[in-house]
């Protein structure tokens, strides 16, 4: 992990953030950017102490993590108060973000690991919001009957080639709901070899957007969006070895 030459505290990345968002056609208000800007201060205290993130550059976190993250709200409107699960979260990406800019859904964040969850905790409570938090893996979550198929929507950025990533989120997913999947430019090849995953979970591919973030590299990214239309048969999802070492295909 790299040592962070900068003073925390001192950070202060609204106003760029605020334009690099408009740039990127996403409109945030001075109260949403402050928060941002406390999450920000958080994500880089706690990760001198665990690790949760390699960008440690305040300007490229509000372009790789932010902008990356709220770029979802441009390729799917989230219905009100609907609920939203964020698959491996990790540091929080995009569910909190998600959460900055739409409040009014109820969000539950899946990770394996504790003490992610923990900085998680930490980062609800300064920011004043309520989420659940859920210390399981996501094909264990996938088997329990007040999590499968129960979220209007499951999300999950950069986790697992799709073909596996399907398996994980798509059991979670309730009828007629959305799996939004965020990823790099490798996505439509990825999406070839998921397609027979996507059918037997339950899925439809509605669409692909791809989006260029308002960068220096103008490094690409693409999400796919996918509507649940069948259920999930109840062998899925498997245990993690056998998603990981043989996936649908």
């Amino acid at each position: 992990m790299e040592n962070i030459n900068i003073n925390i505290q001192e950070i202060d990345i609204r106003e760029e953030l605020i334009a690099k968002a408009k740039e990127a056609g996403i409109k945030i208000k001075p109260e949403q950017a402050e928060k941002f800007n406390l999450y920000l201060k958080l994500l880089l205290e706690w990760n001198e102490k665990i690790n949760l993130t390699a960008i440690t550059d305040p300007h490229e976190a509000v372009v790789k993590h932010f902008i990356d993250s709220i770029s979802f709200l441009k390729s799917h409107e989230i219905k009100q108060g609907a609920k939203v699960i964020d698959v491996g979260t990790g540091a929080g990406f995009p569910g909190v973000p998600l959460k900055i800019m739409r409040p009014d859904i109820k969000l539950t964040l899946l990770d394996g690991l504790n003490k992610r969850l923990k900085f998680l905790q930490d980062v609800a409570e300064k920011l004043g919001f309520e989420a659940e938090f859920v210390h399981k893996r996501a094909e264990e979550a996938g088997k329990i009957n007040t999590m499968r198929e129960k979220f209007d929507v499951a999300t999950a950025r950069a986790v697992a080639p799709m073909n596996t990533l399907c398996e994980y989120c798509i059991p979670l997913v309730k009828m007629k709901g959305y799996f939004v999947a965020m990823k790099g430019p490798s996505l439509e090849e990825e999406m070839k070899e998921a397609r027979k995953a996507i059918d037997i979970l339950g899925c439809e591919v509605e669409k692909i957007d791809s989006f260029i973030l308002p960068d220096e590299e103008k490094s690409e990214r693409k999400i796919a969006v996918m509507r649940k239309f069948n259920f999930t048969p109840k062998e899925y999802p498997r245990h993690g070895n056998k998603i990981s070492k043989s996936p649908i295909v």
